[in-house]
């Protein structure tokens, strides 16, 4: 683990992955929104499987992250700070964005959506940490359109009643079942192989 504000000093990867999640809880906007130390049908196999693989995931995000850095002036990028976490299904979100840290945190639920579309998911996320904001209204609009075009996704159109569609913009292939990642499971595993 290298990021300094998620500490182990285990080498045991259920401790490692426990951990983990403790750290990540503390970023969240809730800690309950990160509920897998609660969750006792599925703690185990998903402690361990962050243990032995969470710095690799986060190591995508972060080039991820970096991609989204890019397409702005230096002067216009914020300090973020990017982490992989499973998010409560109850909360009905993929990601989010906690304007209140600093750096401004984005937490990318990347069992629920496919590898491929991991990048689409943090632009949507670095726009909110952009424009200092959690709305979906112009401001977000705007900076999510930057994104887009130098990400090379298509934009959204800039239509009055597109603000709904903007919450879930850019698309995203979703996955069936979001805990099978972190637990090791699926398809989705290959890419990280």
């Amino acid at each position: 683990m290298a990021d300094p504000l998620i500490v182990t000093t285990s080498t045991d990867p259920f401790i490692r992955g426990l951990d983990y999640l403790y750290g990540v809880r503390s970023l969240a906007l809730a800690p309950e929104m990160i509920g897998m130390v609660d969750n006792l049908d599925h703690r185990t196999a998903i402690c361990i499987w962050i243990g032995n693989h969470i710095d690799g995931v986060n190591s995508q995000l972060n080039a991820y992250l970096q991609r989204c850095h890019d397409c702005f002036h230096r002067q216009e990028q914020r300090p973020i700070q990017i982490f992989a976490a499973p998010i409560i299904q109850s909360f009905g979100i993929d990601g989010l964005c906690n304007l209140k840290t600093h750096p401004v945190t984005l937490l990318i639920d990347v069992g629920r959506v496919v590898p491929e579309d991991w990048l689409r998911l943090v632009a949507h996320e670095y726009a909110h940490a952009h424009v200092g904001s959690p709305g979906h209204h112009l401001p977000f609009e705007r900076s999510l359109t930057h994104l887009c075009l130098g990400l090379e996704i298509s934009a959204p159109l800039n239509q009055p009643e597109q603000q709904d569609c903007l919450k879930f913009y850019p698309d995203c292939v979703l996955t069936q079942d979001p805990l099978a990642f972190w637990r090791g499971e699926g398809a989705n595993q290959r890419s990280l192989n």
